[in-house]
């Protein structure tokens, strides 16, 4: 039986389409880390990609992160030129529309600063999360910094 697409994540799906992507999201059960998804998807921790928002300064920004990094906030903030710390619940739910692991590169209300690590380059195809914690697309480095308009980053 086909299941239907959260409406969340259709709205990624219609975004992902209007940039030059082919829109596929695809549905699994939900996976909380990132091990778990690289487990799930049959491919290496670090091709997953983390949608992480973070306050620069006062200011939301997405950065899109391999399963196999963490964020080194201080590094990261100097390399951002600014203070970095960790966004609350409730701020990702409202700036990005999506619920807190299911968080997608994409489909957000307004569009974030985005920075991509540049780890995810390592790998040939990369899965992120489609907006919902049961979703998923397919994506490779090239495509996502475009689809994002990211700007690539070290992260660690």
């Amino acid at each position: 039986m086909r299941r239907s697409l959260p409406p969340v994540a259709c709205r990624v799906a219609d975004t992902l389409i209007a940039r030059g992507h082919h829109g596929v999201i695809v549905t699994q059960p939900p996976t909380p880390t990132a091990a778990d998804a690289a487990r799930a998807l049959g491919v290496d921790v670090g091709a997953i990609t983390k949608s992480l928002v973070f306050l620069l300064d006062e200011d939301p920004v997405l950065l899109l992160v391999s399963g196999a990094h963490q964020v080194d906030l201080r590094n990261t903030g100097e390399r951002l030129e600014g203070t970095l710390t960790h966004a609350p619940a409730a701020m990702v739910r409202e700036v990005t529309g999506q619920p807190i692991g299911g968080v997608a590169p994409v489909g957000h209300p307004t569009n974030l600063p985005t920075w991509v690590d540049t780890a995810l380059s390592e790998h040939r195809e990369l899965w992120a999360a489609g907006g919902h914690p049961d979703t998923v697309f397919r994506t490779s480095f090239r495509e996502l910094v475009r689809i994002t308009a990211g700007l690539p980053i070290d992260v660690d």
